[in-house]
């Protein structure tokens, strides 16, 4: 047993002084100056100074000591040190006291408040009111009538029209958003008026007798239809490779057919375009004057091969040049330079020759009047890259896809969007329009071809077509029996209409293939490729 043991230690209490001792100490105060009169100033002071600097009994004890200690005779502490001592340790009990009591009768106010509040039993209207208020619907173990008293608390605190409040407030938010959000617009040019009248007089016509075909068609017997549709399948199983031809040194990027299928034009990266004929294959003319790559060509539907200097062609750059080419003439005749620097990936003529649409990187298209020679419009739309555009047959309106996944169905008498594709998983690279005016296919880089219905405004069927992304879609012109897709997996495959079944599909290119087009009379069908060739198939027949 340690010495330690026996030692028992006493924790003295501190007194606590509770109070107000003012009066009382200054009494003290002023009967201990009148008793000790005799004391020196120096001796008074120096004793008041010690006394300021205890902060407690036990410091008090340990001045004493050691003042004793060094044989001083200190004079005991008078009252006013005292007094000042006790003001540091003083607490004010009765502002205590009065402020719990007036937040005593704030919440005696507010239960009362919260009792007169009329609150619904609905427990889901009950949640909506406290979802409005940025509150928890709902808390751990929570039941229905305690949701309700605390809504009734909130209520209580925050005021009784204080969900009213929270709903005007949202109401003038989405409010503000739709007049944000809403579509204006402002006076275009004359040029842009003009080109729309002539828009509406030239497809309106068209249309009618869009339709009156349809009709006629539905006139035909179903055998009739059913024997002609077996004879295209044959005729489509049966396609080889007419012609194979080395197009240039670089990867060969597009190619079109001409209005009566006996011209074939191609672009490639170096910059080249070349006019072949069909279906022999031989080069007519080298087009120069690109300084890039070249991505879409077209031929203006209306132009023969023996006028001269008048636009025939057109072909877009990577560079944002778009040349305007004649038959006979190696060098351009015009050349629009309002994409600049950005790429013009596709370009396209309208069906009455008129108009040219080009696609550009810049996540626009643009519509350029050939007659008036200017730009009438500069239509935005696109998050990211317009990629490709194709004409309605009866060229009131126009398709775009973009590298948004995206397409838009534009009305081109208005201006209007009035029809938004959504629905693929990547880039759209290839869209077209059936003949028909109302079917639309596109091809996208998550390698499906979707089916659009414009009457209907959605999908109808998505083709899982290839293996990779789809670079390029084209219906056959005449009659729209079948759809044409080609794919960076090296195939390009031939779908039937209707039901989608795969018909032919063609192989023979080394590379991946980059676009195709079918001829306006059915009969050809030709590919361009990484291979630095461009590929002729018919049917053997």
């Amino acid at each position: 047993m340690s010495d330690d043991d026996d030692i028992q230690y006493i924790k003295r209490q501190r007194t606590l002084h509770y109070g107000s001792l003012e009066e009382t100490e200054r009494k003290r105060q002023t009967a201990a100056a009148s008793s000790v009169a005799g004391t020196t100033p120096a001796a008074v002071t120096t004793t008041t100074a010690q006394l300021e600097d205890i902060d407690s009994d036990e410091d008090y004890e340990e001045s004493n000591k050691k003042s004793n200690a060094t044989k001083v005779a200190m004079p005991p502490p008078t009252a006013a040190s005292l007094a000042n001592k006790i003001d540091d340790d003083y607490f004010d009990l009765e502002g205590e006291m009065e402020r719990d009591k007036v937040a005593l009768l704030e919440e005696f106010e507010r239960k009362k408040r919260a009792r007169q509040i009329n609150v619904s039993t609905d427990d889901s209207e009950i949640k909506n009111n406290l979802r409005q208020l940025n509150e928890p619907i709902c808390y751990f173990g929570e039941g229905p009538a305690e949701r309700r008293r605390r809504l009734k608390e909130l209520l209580a605190s925050l005021g009784e029209n204080a969900i009213k409040q929270k709903q005007t407030e949202e109401e003038e938010r989405k409010l503000q958003q739709r007049e944000q959000e809403a579509t204006w617009y402002h006076e275009g040019p004359e040029t842009l008026r003009v080109a729309r009248l002539w828009l509406a007089d030239y497809s309106l016509p068209r249309a009618r007798d869009r339709l009156e075909r349809a009709r006629e068609a539905l006139e035909v017997p179903s055998a009739t239809r059913a024997g002609r549709m077996v004879e295209m399948q044959k005729k489509l199983q049966s396609l080889a490779p007419l012609c194979s031809q080395v197009g240039d040194t670089r990867p060969v990027s597009s190619a079109a057919f001409n209005e009566d299928s006996s011209l074939l034009m191609t672009a490639s990266w170096s910059g080249l375009c070349k006019l072949w004929s069909v279906p022999d294959c031989e080069l007519k003319q080298t087009l120069r004057g690109h300084a890039s790559y070249v991505g879409g060509v077209a031929l203006r539907p209306g132009v023969k091969l023996d006028e001269q200097n008048v636009v025939a062609m057109a072909s877009g750059g990577h560079d944002g040049a778009v040349k305007l080419w004649g038959f006979g003439n190696e060098e351009s005749i015009a050349d629009i330079t309002g994409h600049m620097p950005h790429r013009v990936s596709k370009v396209s003529f309208h069906p009455s020759g008129r108009f040219l649409a080009t696609a550009c990187y810049d996540s626009s298209w643009r519509l350029w009047d050939l007659e008036q020679k200017t730009e009438v419009l500069h239509q935005e739309g696109h998050a990211k890259p317009v990629h490709c555009l194709s004409y309605q047959s009866d060229g009131s309106v126009l398709v775009t896809g973009g590298l948004d996944a995206f397409g838009r169905v534009w009305d081109l008498r208005t201006g209007r969007c009035i029809m938004f594709l959504e629905g693929h998983l990547g880039a759209i690279f290839g869209v077209d329009f059936s003949p028909n005016g109302f079917h639309i296919a596109t091809g996208s880089q998550d390698n499906t071809c979707k089916i659009w219905d414009l009457r209907r405004r959605q999908p109808v069927y998505t083709i899982p077509a290839h293996t990779n992304l789809i670079s390029d879609v084209k219906y056959q012109q005449d009659g729209g029996s079948f759809l044409v897709t080609c794919s960076y997996d090296s195939t390009t495959k031939i779908w039937s209409n209707k039901t989608w079944q795969p018909l032919k599909t063609l192989q023979g290119h080394d590379n991946k293939v980059i676009s195709v087009d079918v001829s306006p009379n059915s009969q050809y069908i030709a590919t361009t490729s990484f291979d630095r060739t461009f590929k002729l198939w018919a049917s053997d027949s």
